[in-house]
C-alpha cells in the first residue's frame, strides 16, 4: 500500500485515471485517492479489456473493438501494459492507426532488451545477452515468467542491485530458470549492494553464486565454460544505464 500511495500521488483533480489490474489493497488506495480528487477511474476488467488472439490482440472498451498487433516489447506482461496505453490513447481521442503504431513500435531500453553491439557482445560472440533494469519482486516475476517461455538454453544472471531493494523477493521467481548468478557492484553508486552481499542473498534463494569485478569480466567467466550461454544482466536501472552508456 505504501508504493500504491506513492504512485497514486500523480493523480490530479478531475483527470481520468487509467488503471491496469492491481492487488485489491493497492486498488483500494488508488480508488480512495481518485475519489478525493474527483478523478474518474477507467480500469481494466470494468471499462476496458485486452485479450490475445492467434496473431495479435483484441482491445475492447465502451466505444468499440480494435484489433492490434502483438507488442513489440517481449514478455506476456507487456500485453496488459499495451492495453493500458491503448486505453489512455482511445480516451484521449486517438484513432486506431495511432494505437496500432504505439503497440508495434514501442521501444523501452533495458526492458528485456537484447544487446547486439559493444564490448560485451564482442567478448561473447556465441552467447545470447539480454539487459533488464527491473529491480523489484514484480519485475522478478515478469522476468521469471519470460525466461520460462524462451527456448531451452543455459541461463546465467549477472546481477547488481541497490541496498534499498528486496533482493530475495526479486530473485526467488527467477531462481528456477537459471544455472548460476554472478554478482557485481554497480559502478559509481554509493547505495550499491556489495557484490558479496548480492551473492550471499542469491545463495539463500537457492542459486549458485559467485562475484566478479565488473560485468565484462563476469561475461568472460561465463562464456569460458559455456560459450553458447544465455546471459541476463539485471537488477538495477543504474546498472542498466551503465551498460547502455558503455557497452550498447
Amino acid at each position: 500500500t505504501k508504493i500504491a500511495g506513492e504512485k497514486a500521488g500523480i493523480i490530479k483533480r478531475r483527470c481520468p485515471v487509467i488503471v491496469a489490474p492491481q492487488p485489491e489493497e493497492a486498488m483500494d488506495v488508488i480508488e480512495a485517492t481518485a475519489e478525493r480528487h474527483h478523478a474518474q477511474i477507467i480500469a481494466q476488467g470494468q471499462h476496458w479489456h485486452i485479450d490475445t488472439e492467434r496473431d495479435g490482440l483484441m482491445f475492447q472498451d465502451e466505444t468499440g473493438v480494435v484489433q492490434l498487433p502483438l507488442p513489440n516489447l517481449p514478455g506476456d506482461h507487456q500485453i496488459e501494459n499495451a492495453g493500458t496505453a491503448v486505453a489512455a490513447l482511445r480516451h484521449l481521442g486517438f484513432n486506431d492507426e495511432v494505437c496500432e503504431a504505439a503497440v508495434s513500435q514501442a521501444h523501452w531500453p533495458a526492458r528485456m532488451q537484447k544487446l547486439k553491439t559493444g564490448p560485451i557482445i564482442d567478448s561473447a560472440p556465441d552467447a545470447e545477452i539480454w539487459l533488464d533494469g527491473g529491480h523489484n519482486p514484480a519485475a522478478g516475476q515478469a522476468i521469471g515468467h519470460h525466461l520460462g517461455t524462451l527456448t531451452k538454453r543455459h541461463t546465467y544472471l549477472i546481477c547488481g542491485m541497490l541496498n534499498t531493494k528486496d533482493i530475495s523477493g526479486y530473485l526467488n521467481p527467477i531462481s528456477p530458470h537459471i544455472e548460476k548468478l554472478i554478482a557485481v557492484s554497480i559502478p559509481g553508486e554509493m547505495n550499491t549492494l556489495p557484490a558479496a552481499d548480492t551473492a550471499a542473498a542469491a545463495g539463500e534463494s537457492g542459486i549458485q553464486a559467485e562475484t566478479a569485478d565488473d560485468v565484462l569480466s563476469a561475461t568472460r567467466e561465463i562464456v569460458k565454460n559455456d560459450p553458447n550461454a544465455r546471459i541476463l544482466i539485471c537488477g538495477s536501472l543504474y546498472l542498466a544505464g551503465n551498460i547502455l552508456r558503455n557497452h550498447a
